[in-house]
């Protein structure tokens, strides 16, 4: 019976008469999937376009209205070898997306704008050092009023709008004195202009919107990925269900249709709908977009399967436990949400600036201006002097603080393989005084190698491997790959759940289980020396040979480990893995504090234990069973080569084989929160030296805004030292 979705509640259609489908797909693990699959979509009749979005693995397929059947895309990419599940956009997305295209709209606003007055503005300072007539330089002054003033009422509404919020929540944060400050500048730019004045602002204004905007809609861009994936995950079950009645006859329906009790069938290559214990059946699990395991897990009657688990080998009778809303994917995808919403109350260090720093700013220019009146001055003079107050203590360089370090120490991350996820990860992980580890797929490699491969005979390992290339288990595939340059033995066969087999030079060879291989006492006594390996056996004749294969410890887990630890660093290892297999990998790293069979909700509970002692955090981990933890922690960290939603739920990601770059990111996080301090002392002190001149009028707004970017200019220099953190790589070598 073929798998028929009705796709029609997922089609969207347009007033020009076309439609276009969303459609999530699994097994994009590459940038050539991207041609493989555009490719083989291209030549689909009546399909007008197709586009593969890499970041998020969404698909989007357009055609003219009631021209194509959209359920031909499915089976193309399952075909190729991809699964797709139809996928709507639920109303936060739509949000983000809309948002988004603002923020870009205003961006391009204000970069526009400010590359045609900074032009208008460099031919005004290089005119007032020559011989600029005062009309021209008024007709300049002028144009650049013309271009900034509509950018700046359109392109500051980010800021306007959030500083009106505040206020009429009676509180303050950054944006309230950066819009005060753009429109004293905007203000005292026009009158300055009116009175035929030398100096204007406007530019200034314009960059500063610029800048801040790009920062703004890099941290958007950062949310919606991560709100991508997780509902990629939801589009990743199984919509439709095969149910059977008491007679065995197979019925289609929905997913959500499903009560407990019911038995459904669980075809190859097929995920389960549903979590339920195997009543019939033999086969091997796919668990790894619950758990992160790549290891295939063998299933019995009795045993346990859940919702996204992929059956590989044999058709399975399982009868319903949990259904959609209490599945044990529906329990993580509510972990995962609840701790971001706990993370997101995180109050980033320029925010807390803002608190203190915005009403004391306003206060003392009120004060100026009050005390300069009461003094007998003119309410020109007085209000003049007040808006100096306020352009000197414009929060530029308070603004770029934060940010100017947050850009150089990304870029230094960058060079360390790690990648930021979210805006505030290096303070948050410059706090950090604990480091928790999964173990499976994060101190150890995601893809398992053989242990033993020097004590095994080549010719024995490339007759093995030849039998390997047949197979479509994951140690055949570490057998097939700890021998390059094998070909695929002719005749092979492959038997579910038992191994592959075929002649070769007119005798059978055999690779796979024990009883397969006829090796169950060698097994047996294997196993007993370490029960934690994973065998394969092979026999060609008399030749027999058993491979270990196991998930190797990455190479220099070891040091790192060691040298956190000199840090003053707190190490723990929690896993889901059996407590003797995490045992066996703490003994071997010589972490004394581990924990093993760790469910996700007993991770954050045992986070929280952490955060109720006084302790930060930060977990390192990489499968989907580690994303509730991950968005938990105070801070958190995933491979590259982890699930989906964990990379997602996650603060950063780190590239490549090694573990050294968990280790930079908290150095270098912490270095960089140091810098952070550092700037916000100058910026601080700067105001003590400036203010006071200020206030008593020694200070124009020509000589004002000189000194504001001035102390802009100093904290970004400061900021730059940050280039250098890079090389504290050495420290973990």
């Amino acid at each position: 019976m073929a798998l028929n979705v009705d796709l029609s509640t997922y089609v969207r259609y347009h007033d020009d008469g076309t439609a276009h489908l969303e459609l999530a797909v699994d097994g994009v693990d590459c940038a050539a999937c991207i041609g493989d699959i555009e490719n083989a979509l291209g030549r689909l009749p009546g399909l007008a376009r197709a586009r593969l979005n890499y970041t998020t693995h969404r698909l989007t397929v357009e055609w003219s209205k009631g021209a194509f059947d959209p359920a031909g895309v499915i089976e193309r990419l399952s075909c190729i070898g991809y699964r797709a599940y139809p996928f709507a956009i639920d109303d936060s997305e739509d949000i983000d997306a809309r948002q988004a295209r603002w923020l870009l709209r205003c961006l391009a606003v204000a970069g526009f704008a400010a590359t045609n007055v900074m032009l208008l503005s460099i031919s005004v300072w290089a005119g007032n050092a020559s011989d600029i007539t005062p009309e021209t330089r008024d007709f300049f002054h002028w144009l650049s009023a013309l271009i900034v003033l509509p950018a700046a009422a359109f392109a500051g509404q980010p800021f306007f709008r959030s500083a009106g919020r505040a206020l009429r929540l009676r509180s303050v944060n950054m944006d309230v004195p950066i819009s005060l400050g753009i429109v004293l500048a905007l203000t005292m730019s026009v009158i300055e202009t009116v009175r035929h004045a030398e100096h204007a602002y406007f530019d200034s204004a314009v960059m500063l919107m610029f800048f801040l905007l790009l920062g703004r809609y890099c941290d958007l861009a950062m949310r919606r990925k991560t709100r991508a994936f997780a509902s990629n995950l939801a589009a990743f079950r199984a919509p439709v269900a095969m149910r059977l009645d008491v007679a065995g006859n197979a019925t289609m329906v929905t997913a959500t249709a499903l009560a407990a009790g019911d038995v459904i069938l669980v075809r190859p290559g097929e995920r389960a709908p549903a979590d339920g214990i195997v009543i019939l059946g033999h086969s091997e699990i796919d668990d790894s977009l619950i758990t992160g395991e790549t290891m295939r897990r063998s299933v019995d009657p009795g045993g346990e399967i859940h919702a996204g688990s992929m059956n590989f080998d044999g058709a399975l009778r399982v009868r319903v436990c949990a259904v959609a809303g209490s599945t044990l994917l529906d329990g993580i995808e509510r972990l995962v949400e609840l701790a971001i919403n706990q993370k997101a109350r995180y109050q980033r260090l320029a925010d807390r600036a803002a608190r203190l720093y915005a009403p004391i700013v306003h206060v003392t220019a009120l004060m100026t201006a009050a005390g300069w009146l009461l003094s007998g001055a003119s309410l020109h003079d007085s209000i003049v002097t007040a808006i100096a107050v306020l352009i000197i203590t414009c929060p530029c360089a308070l603004a770029l603080a934060i940010p100017a370090v947050q850009v150089v120490a990304a870029g230094a991350l960058f060079r360390s393989g790690v990648l930021l996820n979210s805006a505030d990860a290096i303070e948050r992980l410059a706090e950090v005084d604990t480091i928790v580890f999964d173990k499976t797929g994060t101190l150890t490699m995601p893809e398992p190698s053989i242990a033993n491969i020097s004590m095994i005979d080549p010719s024995t390992r490339l007759l093995a491997a030849r039998l390997a290339l047949a197979s479509h288990h994951p140690l055949a595939r570490a057998i097939a790959a700890a021998t390059p340059g094998s070909t695929v033995a002719d005749g092979a066969q492959e038997t579910p759940g038992q191994g592959v087999r075929a002649e070769i030079n007119g005798v059978e060879a055999r690779l796979g289980s024990a009883d397969f291989c006829a090796l169950a006492d060698d097994f047996g006594r294997v196993r007993g020396e370490d029960p934690e390996v994973s065998l394969m056996g092979f026999r060609h004749g008399e030749v027999t040979a058993i491979f270990e294969v196991r998930q190797a410890l990455r190479a220099d887990a070891s040091v790192v480990i060691d040298a956190a630890r000199a840090l003053g660093f707190s190490i723990w290892i929690l896993s889901g893995d059996r407590p003797d297999a995490v045992e066996h990998c703490a003994r071997v790293l010589g972490v004394a504090q581990w924990r093993g069979a760790m469910k996700p909700a007993g991770k954050i509970a045992f986070l929280e234990e952490l955060k109720i002692a006084g302790h930060k955090a930060v977990m390192v981990g990489d499968g989907l069973n580690d994303a509730p933890a991950l968005a938990a922690a105070y801070a958190s960290i995933s491979p590259i080569t982890g699930s989906q939603i964990a990379q997602a739920a996650a603060d950063t990601v780190f590239l490549g084989d090694s573990l050294a770059p968990t280790f930079e990111a908290l150095t270098i996080s912490r270095r960089a929160r140091a810098i952070m301090w550092q700037n916000l002392w100058l910026a601080g002190i700067y105001n003590c030296i400036a203010v006071p001149l200020a206030i008593t009028g020694h200070v124009t707004p020509l000589i004002a805004a000189a000194a504001m970017s001035g102390s802009s200019i100093l904290v970004t220099a400061n900021a730059l030292r940050a280039r250098s953190l890079h090389s504290l790589r050495k420290a973990s070598a």
